[in-house]
């Protein structure tokens, strides 16, 4: 499965791969506002998973998306490369990206994902059904052991946050920075390897 899947990333188009992520980040955006009509009694208590504005959300972000970085940066140093190849769709997607696409795609895919996930989700179904739909719709880990216990591992982890600080802000911002620096880690690596070249 995992071999047919990585023949499917290699024959789509730079282009193809980014409508699909637009697509996919537009149908989770639709989703979130769809279902939050049906799952929050009234406008209040959908604007309550912003929670209060506190200037510790963005120590809270940054320290949760840290220790995330650091536990990645440990598994790619001591685990074979094997175990944690995502068959290249992540190369393939942030690899020609300029740094400013790669911050706006990081910051979609944090707002969209954060807004359905924590916000809607976690606050109807509560934390574990969350998590675990978060982690079933990155189907392409399924069958990597070590890629799908980190994307459970991260998504328990941000719907922690959630829950403690009773804001989706903070959340937002981890999963963000996340994002972004293994976004930024596939650019260089790809820029260095075409200078070598």
């Amino acid at each position: 499965m995992f071999q047919k899947q990585q023949k499917v990333i290699e024959r789509l188009t730079d282009k193809q791969i980014r409508s699909q992520l637009y697509f996919t980040q537009a149908l989770i955006l639709i989703t979130a506002i769809v279902l939050s009509f049906f799952l929050f009694d009234n406008w209040l208590s959908w604007r309550d998973i912003w929670g209060h504005p506190q200037p510790n959300f963005i120590l809270i972000g940054n320290g949760t998306a840290l220790f995330v970085i650091l536990v990645d940066t440990a598994i790619v140093k001591y685990a074979p490369e094997k175990w944690y190849d995502d068959g290249g769709i992540n190369e393939k997607l942030f690899q020609n990206r300029s740094y400013i696409e790669i911050f706006f795609l990081t910051a979609l895919i944090a707002f969209c994902e954060e807004l359905l996930f924590r916000g809607v989700l976690q606050t109807s179904f509560g934390l574990i059904t969350a998590s675990i739909i978060f982690a079933l719709l990155h189907v392409r880990y399924l069958g990597k052991v070590l890629l799908f216990s980190l994307v459970v591992f991260v998504s328990f982890l941000l719907g922690v946050v959630y829950e403690i600080t009773e804001s989706i802000l903070p959340s937002m911002l981890a999963h963000f920075l996340i994002d972004f620096v293994f976004a930024l880690q596939i650019r260089t690596k790809y820029l260095s390897k075409d200078l070598k070249g």
